[in-house]
């Protein structure tokens, strides 16, 4: 890819893609968003290839750029509620199982998708690094910038957060009207 070979990035934006779209349309909560910071992205990475040094992970040099792709858009909004206000329609159903283990998970999947929205986006991104794209912590520490122990701590508090909207929801209280800052 360093070489400008078309065929290597394609080879890397079919292995990364699903990844990185998953994070960006979990930290918007809009899929049609996510597409455009997804493109971005991996424009990013092509400007970029010839520059990357041999060593250079590109799972976190990847989510770091969705990230700061993310932020970088976040700031043409004036608050984070006009990115996440909508409830998120995306959810990833599961197959197979009998059509109430279905609607079961379907039923939680939304409430935990729901809940994360409802997050702060520094918990909200936390918990979609580690818990959804299954990031080591060291790795989900690079992608943001912060010490691990820093990591390990705002992934506690996330989930805890996280545990607190889902009972809410699931009891039918709300929270919070909005993400808090």
């Amino acid at each position: 890819m360093r070489d400008g070979d078309p065929a290597a990035f394609d080879e890397v934006y079919a292995r990364f893609r699903p990844a990185v779209f998953g994070y960006l349309v979990r930290m918007c909560g809009r899929r049609d968003l996510a597409e455009d910071l997804l493109q971005d992205t991996f424009v990013r990475l092509a400007e970029h290839a010839p520059a990357l040094a041999g060593d250079t992970r590109l799972t976190c040099w990847l989510y770091t750029v969705a990230r700061n792709v993310f932020i970088s858009q976040y700031r043409r909004y004036r608050t984070w509620c006009e990115l996440a206000r909508e409830e998120n329609p995306w959810f990833c159903p599961r197959d197979g199982g009998t059509p109430l283990d279905a609607a079961v998970g379907s039923e939680s999947v939304r409430v935990l998708e729901r809940a994360l929205m409802r997050l702060a986006p520094q918990a909200r991104e936390v918990i979609v690094l580690v818990g959804g794209e299954m990031l080591a912590p060291r790795e989900a520490a690079e992608v943001l910038g912060i010490a691990p122990e820093a990591l390990r701590q705002r992934l506690s508090r996330a989930r805890a957060q996280l545990a607190a909207e889902m009972k809410a929801i699931e009891a039918g209280k709300e929270i919070r009207d909005e993400p808090a800052d």
